[in-house]
Order: C-alpha cells, then structure tokens, then sequence
C-alpha cells in the first residue's frame, strides 16, 4: 500500500510539471453559460428579500402617515367641525388678484 508520503511526492511532481502557461481565462461560452443558467434558476433567496423589504416599506409608510394624521390632527378637527374656515391659499392668491 502506498504511503501518503508517496502520494505527497506524485501529487509534487506533477505540480512542478505543470505548463508555466498561467490562462486565467474563463472557457469560451462560459458567461453565456452562467447567465443562462441565473435567469433560468428560481431565486428564492432574491425573492424573499424583496418580500422582506416590501413589508418594512409598508410599515414604515404606515407609522409615516399616523404620524401625519396625529401631527395635523388640529387643523383636520376645525375642518370637521364647520366651525371656521380653513385656510385655502388658492382663495386668497385669487382674492388678492
């Protein structure tokens, strides 16, 4: 039986026998590839994301408007009420012209 110290030495020799021919380069048609196989593959993990983000845009329009409504509260109750006339700038441009 082979000893890992022989397997060490092939696997050596081997490396030092490789072409000094240093190719980065992805095989031809592989981009094409992956971005085939990207569009075509379900992304589950892309989709949740977005649910998530969806969900706490939705909140925070929420609190956004309660905030809104609780800020103007006043001059939406005086509205209501009929007691006086809320202020219209385009009624006053209008008078004013």
């Amino acid at each position: 039986m082979k000893t890992s110290a022989s397997a060490w030495q092939r696997l050596a020799a081997a490396a030092r026998h490789t072409s000094e021919k240093n190719d980065d380069a992805a095989p031809f048609g592989f981009s094409t590839r992956v971005a085939a196989l990207a569009m075509a593959a379900e992304q589950p993990a892309l989709r949740a994301m977005v649910n998530r983000l969806l969900w706490r845009a939705l909140g925070a329009a929420l609190v956004l408007m309660i905030f809104s409504i609780a800020a103007n509260y006043s001059s939406i109750s005086l509205t209501a009420d009929g007691d006086q006339d809320p202020f219209d700038p385009v009624a006053e441009v209008l008078t004013t012209s």
